[in-house]
């Protein structure tokens, strides 16, 4: 039963010139199909190189431009830092020159307390014993001392 199927089947196709003709023609484009796409991966591959060159080049600007901001962020601290620090030691000489002043303000009161209140006692005293002695009274009384 399947031998009869099978060998109706297996009948045979006759190829001609023109089919051959037709299968070279075949060959022949796909030749130059592969061709083509021999050509498209080199194009790809020399693409790919060029992506890599640009990738390693943005690397390298990265890099510098890391390098750059840090600079810039180094050398705003060392201009913040120098100028606290000139600032300082300008201000230090000052401060201890104003505190001497205020030092010697408050002893020159104090000299000046005293003095006062000596000048007092004495003209206390002089004013008692000018009761006692005439010349003494006219002569306070003639500077308005009285």
């Amino acid at each position: 039963m399947f031998p009869g199927v099978i060998y109706s089947f297996a009948k045979e196709i006759p190829y001609t010139l023109d089919d051959r003709d037709r299968l070279i023609r075949v060959e022949e484009g796909l030749k130059g199909v592969n061709q083509r796409i021999d050509s498209l991966d080199k194009r790809i591959d020399s693409l790919d190189k060029r992506i890599d060159s640009l990738d390693k080049r943005i690397d390298g600007l990265q890099g510098l431009m890391y390098v750059v901001i840090g600079a810039i962020i180094a050398q705003t601290l060392a201009v913040v830092g120098f100028s606290l620090w000139d600032r300082r030691s300008t201000l230090m000489p000052l401060a201890r020159k104003t505190k001497e002043l205020e030092e010697f303000i408050e002893s020159t009161k104090k000299e000046t307390q005293e003095i006062k209140e000596r000048e007092l006692a004495l003209e206390n005293v002089m004013r008692e014993y000018a009761k006692q002695e005439p010349k003494l009274y006219e002569v306070l009384k003639t500077l308005r001392l009285l």
